[in-house]
């Protein structure tokens, strides 16, 4: 008898560790992913801190084949407002006997206890296919596997402007500066994947403007502590 997959929903933010947890999940058959749920800056309509248009979100759910469950947060988002939006999300997917989340963390121990407590609370198990892989060796995976994304936002902090809108290649991954996490794991970039095996066809997009911004906010990347510096954007448009 062939065993039944375990319903679960994708914490999805469109970028590449989430696409290779994805894609690892699938090949596994062993959940039967029901959703994609992002995040969504309800001001700009575009995905929290990678700062990818949500029509482009929605192609790219699209071609993946699996329906998008987007969260719309306020400009100037909160802990509190964040965990408000995800309970919304976690009860409606409860009533569908959804009670599996999963996650592409690596290796964030902090995010990950914060992930679990709050998912317990709404009788939810946290799934992390990424979790403690080294991540020089998940890049090269991401790469040789037919990925391919690009480069949405940067931390100024640890990159400067030219690797915004660059394309997550080897020769991407040899340029990173010393003591800058191969898959940005510690917030130094954010990407947009484009296509890859989990993709029903590749989505057609092109460079726009580059922007500096200065984030200031109370989010969940952070802890819950404010936090003030600037991000490199690169704004991807479609074809």
């Amino acid at each position: 008898m062939t065993k039944s997959k375990i319903p679960a929903f994708m914490n999805w933010s469109g970028g590449k560790d989430s696409s290779l947890a994805l894609s690892r999940v699938i090949d596994s058959g062993e959940y039967d992913v029901r959703y994609l749920v992002t995040t969504v800056n309800e001001l700009y309509g575009r995905v929290s801190m990678h700062g990818v248009r949500e029509e482009l979100l929605d192609k790219q759910a699209e071609s993946i084949g699996i329906p998008l469950v987007k969260c719309y947060l306020p400009a100037d988002v909160t802990m509190s407002s964040y965990e408000d939006s995800m309970i919304a999300a976690l009860e409606s997917f409860r009533k569908e006997g959804i009670t599996v989340a999963i996650f592409g963390d690596i290796f964030l121990e902090d995010l990950r206890e914060y992930r679990e407590k709050k998912l317990s609370e709404s009788g939810f198990n946290a799934v992390f296919p990424l979790w403690k892989n080294d991540t020089s060796a998940l890049v090269d995976e991401f790469i040789d596997s037919g990925f391919r994304a690009i480069v949405s936002a940067i931390d100024a902090r640890f990159l400067d402007e030219s690797f915004a809108g660059r394309f997550i290649d080897r020769d991407f991954v040899g340029s990173l500066p010393e003591g800058v996490d191969p898959c940005g794991e510690n917030g130094e970039y954010h990407s947009f994947v484009i296509d890859g095996p989990i993709f029903g066809a590749p989505l057609r997009v092109r460079q726009g403007e580059k922007k500096l911004v200065e984030h200031d906010s109370e989010s969940q990347e952070s802890g819950g502590t404010h936090a003030a510096h600037s991000f490199w954007f690169c704004d991807i448009l479609p074809e």
